[in-house]
């Protein structure tokens, strides 16, 4: 089976298994705070294409700041300090990989603003690769917020010390990646996010 037809066999039967709780999710959110349930954000996908990702909104409608989260972020909602812990936000993506603009499986996709640092020998590399769901480099900096936070620039510690060890998982990613290795970070996925909940 391809990793094109993994996808959508996936993410169409996620997308309708999980119906009642992206509903719930949504209805809790519009009542938690004011705005739209669903936030999108330009991206860059893969050979640089610009797409919308999809995500459930865990911020203050129209919150201004960098394109990070920082620590105890005040933007976060309540509903999204727990959507967040639990990685339940990033759900809707299910329509990205449905649509094409994603993979389950894959380097997770960056803002044009982080993008623009990529250096010139690795971009092109990277951006071959379908951005994902979830990947090496996701599970290894699921404290990325309190990292930041303990830094005295965080967009720099950023740029200089995260971005480069997520370049180059996704580059380790997409020289051994099979539908085996993917079915395995998919486990491991669901591992790592069922641990959190205890």
């Amino acid at each position: 089976m391809g990793k094109r037809l993994f996808d959508l066999l996936l993410s169409a039967l996620g997308l309708a298994l999980l119906a009642p709780l992206l509903l719930g999710i949504a209805l809790w959110i519009r009542i938690d705070s004011v705005g739209p349930a669903l936030f999108r954000q330009q991206r860059v996908g893969r050979y640089g294409r610009l797409f919308r990702i999809h995500k459930f909104r865990t911020m203050q409608y129209r919150a201004d700041g960098l394109p990070l989260t920082v620590g105890e972020d005040a933007r976060i909602t309540r509903a999204g300090q727990f959507l967040r812990r639990h990685r339940l936000d990033e759900l809707p993506q299910l329509i990205d990989v449905l649509m094409g603009d994603m993979s389950l499986v894959g380097p997770r996709p960056e803002v044009p603003r982080y993008v623009a640092h990529y250096p010139a020998g690795l971009r092109e590399q990277v951006l071959a690769l379908r951005p994902g769901i979830t990947d090496p480099a996701s599970l290894a900096h699921l404290d990325e917020a309190t990292l930041l936070a303990s830094a005295p620039d965080p967009e720099r510690a950023y740029i200089e010390q995260v971005l480069p060890a997520k370049l180059e998982a996704a580059l380790a990613y997409g020289r051994t990646a099979s539908l085996g290795s993917d079915l395995r970070l998919l486990w491991r996925t669901l591992l790592v996010l069922l641990r959190r909940r205890a």
